[in-house]
């Protein structure tokens, strides 16, 4: 069973001569260079929400950058805490 599916784009003749010198220097197929292009677009994409919900968060919480640190090592020091264990109780004899 095939796990990929061919697909036609139409580009600009200066983008497929980029793309081309692109795939020639990086020793890619097009579909390859293509691929990665894609994957690349969809991080940016991801990261580009992210960081828009935390915009939004910061807006609601009326936080602003210099207060980030401070909180991520307030936190990251109470995540890091060793935990005090109760000790074994030993059974009766």
């Amino acid at each position: 069973m095939r796990t990929s599916k061919t697909v036609s784009i139409t580009l600009p003749y200066g983008m497929i001569a980029r793309a081309t010198e692109l795939a020639k220097i990086e020793n890619r197929t097009m579909s390859e260079l293509i691929r990665e292009a894609l994957r690349q677009y969809d991080r940016q994409q991801q990261w580009t929400k992210i960081r828009a919900y935390g915009a939004e968060s910061a807006a609601r919480l009326d936080l602003k950058e210099e207060d980030i640190m401070p909180l991520v090592k307030q936190v990251r020091t109470q995540l890091l805490k060793p935990r005090r264990r109760k000790p074994a109780k030993r059974p009766k004899r």
